[in-house]
């Protein structure tokens, strides 16, 4: 007869859930929003010079998208903005390569726009000066996603850090054109030339109803190619295999370099898209930070929708709506910078990644504590007392 010991079976011990049903998945992430705003309600009020109740927040976050009618449309375009560039960022991170320089890809989209106005104005129609910088704006954006594509293409370089560091040329450019541009030929930066560009009248994409709704037309269009082309079409398929198993890839025929360069090209040419948009259609103006950071913004937006375009809208609309209710909470409770606003952010985001537990394991316990007789073979000989509680 084998050895055997004796083991006490711990009374709770986590396993991994099966398939959860999307109602309870739902409920789940909604319980994480709702206890991460009431914490967070909770902290504003304790650190509020302004003395007020967590319910006084609630009602300026509120107030902060849907007070006015304009807050709210702000809000949608913001929301649209944040879409489109994350829908951008689909493709490669279903693929697994890791892009981390949509700032930079819509910076120089914005940049070309710009260029555009300015080389173009006065001396060609309207309708052509937008087609030439639509254009020019998508070809930036795919150039400056396709640099380092092929660079971890053919030399497997770090696609994270190089995608990053593009960020600071496309930066750098901006400044430099900028002071170009200075009135006068000054080559320095004035606070005029955050403005409006001087001489820029012409070429400026139409408004469609407001000055936001032409964002929200693209961006709903993009949402429906987006999931159409991650899940139906062919180049969707292909991106999808190569991110789970190059070899596999290669194995059954997908051409890995060609793939990845292609896929980075949509990537980048709809980062450059939302550059035009930003600099043609909202602020007619490019500055070093314009995108305010919505490319990093994007990255947490995508893998909380699970690279899912259409969850996306829902994950994208309420980091808009807590960084523009928050605008409003810091002027009601008398915070002088919008370091809460961060604050406030960051909890939800841990919440919501928290909540990520509970959806794929879950908590058994032992309607008593088992014990077991363990081979020294690693087999179980003998139990009692079955029977779980989740």
């Amino acid at each position: 007869m084998k050895d055997s010991i004796t083991v006490r079976e711990p009374l709770f011990h986590m396993v991994k859930r099966g398939n959860i049903t999307l109602p309870k998945r739902l409920g789940i992430y909604a319980g994480a929003i709702v206890a991460g705003i009431i914490l967070t309600s909770i902290l504003c009020v304790v650190a509020s010079s302004e003395k007020g109740n967590p319910l006084d927040m609630f009602s300026s976050m509120f107030s902060g998208v849907f007070g006015t009618e304009r807050r709210f449309w702000i809000f949608l375009r913001d929301t649209a903005l944040l879409l489109g560039i994350s829908l951008a960022l689909l493709p490669a991170f279903k693929m697994k390569f890791w892009n981390l320089g949509a700032n930079g890809q819509v910076l120089i989209g914005c940049l070309v726009t710009i260029a555009c106005m300015r080389g173009l104005g006065g001396k060609m129609s309207d309708v052509l000066i937008v087609i030439i910088m639509t254009a020019a704006s998508v070809a930036a954006g795919a150039v400056w996603a396709l640099i380092p594509a092929i660079f971890k293409a053919f030399f497997k370089t770090n696609e994270s850090l190089f995608t990053l560091m593009m960020n600071y040329v496309a930066q750098g450019l901006v400044v430099y054109m900028i002071t170009v541009w200075a009135p006068g030929g000054s080559g320095s930066l004035s606070p005029e030339t955050y403005g409006r560009l001087p001489d820029i009248g012409t070429g400026w994409l139409s408004e469609i109803g407001s000055r936001c709704l032409l964002t929200l037309i693209v961006s709903a269009a993009l949402t429906v190619f987006m999931f159409f082309y991650l899940t139906r079409s062919k180049h969707g398929y292909e991106l999808s295999v190569v991110g789970e198993s190059e070899n596999t890839a290669r194995y059954v025929g997908i051409n890995v370099k060609k793939t990845v360069i292609r896929t980075l090209a949509l990537s980048g040419g709809i980062c450059g898209l939302m550059g035009l948009l930003i600099g043609g259609s909202i602020n007619y103006t490019v500055s070093s930070e314009i995108v305010n950071n919505m490319g990093f913004t994007g990255i947490m937006t995508s893998w909380l929708a699970k690279f899912n375009p259409l969850v996306l809208i829902g994950t994208c609309a309420l980091i808009t709506f807590v960084s523009k209710g928050m605008g409003q909470v810091r002027q009601d409770f008398g915070f002088y910078n919008d370091a809460i606003g961060n604050v406030v952010l960051g909890i939800i985001y841990f919440f919501i990644i928290g909540c990520e537990f509970f959806i794929t394991y879950k908590l058994i316990s032992r309607r008593k504590n088992r014990l077991i007789d363990l081979q020294t073979d690693g087999s179980v000989a003998k139990k009692e007392e079955e029977g779980d509680n989740e």
